[in-house]
Formats: structure tokens, sequence, C-alpha cells
């Protein structure tokens, strides 16, 4: 059942992407201002149409209180595709999000193109310390004008149970900015494996975590406190996957 749910969801996924990836073009390039974005979401939400009632994927959101007003930096847990597009859902109403790309991606047509018009925050992995003030130039014009910003800073899909060196992107930005920090962990890669065609229906929670001021931390320090949270929750929301879950370590 599971691989027919995925080949459905698949099938949806192509033909709705389809339809809808030109209008996202077309708005963000010529009718220009939000365009692309409500378009963006028109997407979103017709692919989570597809998650929810083709794979059966759910979601349970904890914590929705700790997210900010305000336009802040969300750093995430990184496990599938899924979080990309629910995470979104959990900003203010009216609010929109932005990420932090490689700039390869906007290569892939289609949904490369999409979110290269709707102006994501690309950046060239393999520029060093220019790839830094990549993320702060656009960030910082991103949250002057009222998106909210979302970071994977382990910067690529981890299995669930496993964690990746924390890089400095996100953290940097909001050092620099000033602003809030929400660290975000989620177990979306038990029915979601990473890179997996075969998806599994149940429920993912996503846990919100409370916000913090980066102002006058280091990028040390502030890298440190959302991993330290969200590497914490994710032993409470997945113990299975912890050998030191059950010792209260974390």
């Amino acid at each position: 059942m599971n691989v027919v749910r995925s080949v459905l969801f698949a099938i949806w996924g192509a033909l709705w992407t389809l339809l809808v990836a030109p209008l996202v073009i077309v708005g963000a390039i010529i009718l220009r201002g939000l365009w692309g974005y409500h378009f963006g979401k028109l997407w979103r939400l017709g692919i989570q149409w597809g998650v929810e009632n083709l794979l059966g994927i759910r979601p349970r959101v904890v914590g929705l209180e700790n997210m900010p007003p305000e336009p802040c930096v969300i750093l995430s847990k990184h496990q599938s595709a899924w979080e990309t597009m629910t995470i979104q859902d959990y900003v203010p109403k009216g609010a929109y999000c932005v990420f932090v790309l490689k700039k390869e991606l906007l290569r892939v047509p289609l949904i490369g193109w999409g979110l290269g018009a709707m102006k994501m925050i690309s950046i060239d992995r393999a520029a060093g310390k220019q790839a830094l003030d990549q993320v702060v130039e656009q960030g910082r014009e991103r949250l002057k004008k009222g998106f909210y910003v979302i970071i994977f800073p382990e910067g690529t899909r981890v299995a669930p149970g496993q964690t990746k060196r924390y890089k400095a992107g996100g953290a940097y930005l909001a050092t620099q900015v000033g602003c809030k920090v929400v660290p975000v962990a989620h177990n979306s890669g038990e029915l979601w494996p990473r890179q997996a065609f075969i998806k599994k229906p149940g429920v993912v929670t996503i846990s919100i975590g409370p916000a913090f001021d980066a102002t006058g931390l280091s990028e040390a320090e502030v890298n440190q406190r959302a991993e330290d949270w969200i590497e914490g929750e994710m032993r409470r929301i997945s113990p299975h996957r912890y050998a030191d879950a059950k010792t209260g370590t974390a």
C-alpha cells in the first residue's frame, strides 16, 4: 500500500508542479511584488494536500507559541523535503519565508527557476568566507522586508538519530543582524526517509523551541544554544534513535 501511495503522490506532485510552477515564475518576474510568493504558497499547499491525503503524513506541532511575531532566523533539523514545506505553516499569518540554499538548485527546471524568481537566499558553498557574507547581505534585506529566514544548519538532510556539524551561516546572520533565533526539531525522516521514494503514513512531530535574541552573542554561542536544544529535543521526540536518550543525558 505504501508503494501505491508513493506512486500516486509522485504523479500528483509532477502534475501539480507542471501546472503551478510557471505561475510562480510569471508572478515573480512579471507581476512582481509578492505574487511569486502567493503562487509559491499555492504550489506548496497543493503538494501538502498530496502529502496528507495521498501519503497519509500529517503534522503534530508543539510550541507554536514560541514563534516570534517579528521576522527571525529559524534554525531547523533537516531530515526530508517535508519540513521545507510544513515549517512555513507556523510563521504568523500573512508572513512569508525564504530559505538559504545552494545556488546549484536554481538550475533545476521549473522548481529551481521558481526559487530563483522568488529571491531565495542563494550561496556558493565553495566561496568560503564570501558565502557567509552572501548570507548576511541577502538575509538582512529579506528580514527587513518582513520575511522569516529558514536555515538548516547541518547543511544537508540527516538520517534520524544522526547529527552533522552545525555550520555557521544561520548563526552568523543572526549575530550580524541582531535578531531572534528559533530552534526547530522534528522527526520527518521516520516517515519520509532521506532519498527514499517510498514514504510511510503517520504523524510527524514538529517542535518549536523558545526563541532567543542573538544580539551580543557570538556565532559559536548561537549555534551551541540552537544545537543543544534541537539535539536534546530530538532525543525526546525519537528516543529509540539515540543510545543515550534513556540515560537522561539529553
